[in-house]
């Protein structure tokens, strides 16, 4: 029983990095997916990481607690650098939908349970699938494994503070931003050579009803270069998943004080 104790303050530590990693980290934290179904995965990979881990047992005191909020911490923070780029998704979904008139008619997304856009979460359901088949999910675990060489379990506190680290962050967002836009400029620009052109119909004939006839026009074209362009969206979506584990292991780089 004294040998036991020892070891389960380092599984414990592994388990609040991995369990709060999946708290946030995109497709592994989907509500569609059981609380115990992620509970246990989150365990049993744990329990795998430990046989490969060697670090000292840790004392039960005040700065083992303090370990554990770290280790809660980063994983919470490497899972919401994830979801933050994968979000993209849904920012450009937000743009077309506004230009398409399909703001009003918003869903409820079932991984956050906000309002998200059709077009976003169409989007969204394809880049989690493209995700699965590039095998990008066991990028995403092999993150949480690696994390431990550039943020020991024996770090007490990482650079969450540092200059370094909020300059990322905002780096971080605002190619999110130009990633979104990118996806969604396509569709934007030709839905506004639309309005122009109805609005020179509207001119020339008043006696068309533009409102009338513009909706099912712009959802028409809309359509139609979506799935043109759908090639490039997806090739613009596996951009962004290299941007995602690029940017996850220089966020862990950045953490770790390197």
């Amino acid at each position: 029983m004294e040998e036991i104790i020892p070891s389960l303050t380092v599984l414990l530590l592994i388990i609040a990095r991995v369990s709060a990693f999946f708290v946030i980290l995109p497709l592994f934290s989907h509500r569609t997916i059981p609380a115990s179904h992620r509970i246990a995965l989150a365990v049993v990979l744990s329990w795998m990481m430990y046989y490969t881990m060697d670090v000292e047992p840790f004392d039960v005191n005040g700065d083992y607690l303090l370990l554990i909020i770290k280790e809660v911490m980063v994983g919470l923070f490497i899972g919401l650098l994830a979801y933050i780029i994968m979000s993209a998704v849904q920012i450009a979904g937000g743009f077309i939908d506004f230009q398409m008139g399909f703001a009003i008619a918003n869903v409820i997304d079932p991984q956050t349970g906000a309002q998200s856009p059709l077009v976003g979460q169409f989007l969204n359901t394809l880049a989690l699938l493209l995700l699965l088949a590039l095998n990008g999910h066991h990028l995403l675990l092999d993150g949480v494994f690696y994390s431990y060489q550039f943020i020991p379990m024996e770090l007490m506190w990482p650079a969450f503070g540092q200059e370094n680290y909020v300059e990322f962050i905002m780096r971080t967002f605002a190619g999110i931003f130009a990633v979104a836009f990118q996806m969604s400029i396509p569709i934007v620009a030709t839905l506004f050579l639309v309005d122009i052109a109805l609005g020179i119909t509207a001119r020339t004939v008043p006696q068309l009803n533009i409102f009338v006839i513009g909706f099912p026009i712009k959802i028409g074209v809309s359509f139609l270069v979506l799935l043109v362009m759908m090639g490039v969206l997806m090739a613009v979506v596996q951009k962004m998943f290299e941007i995602m584990v690029v940017s996850m292991r220089d966020l862990m780089i950045i953490l770790g004080g390197g």
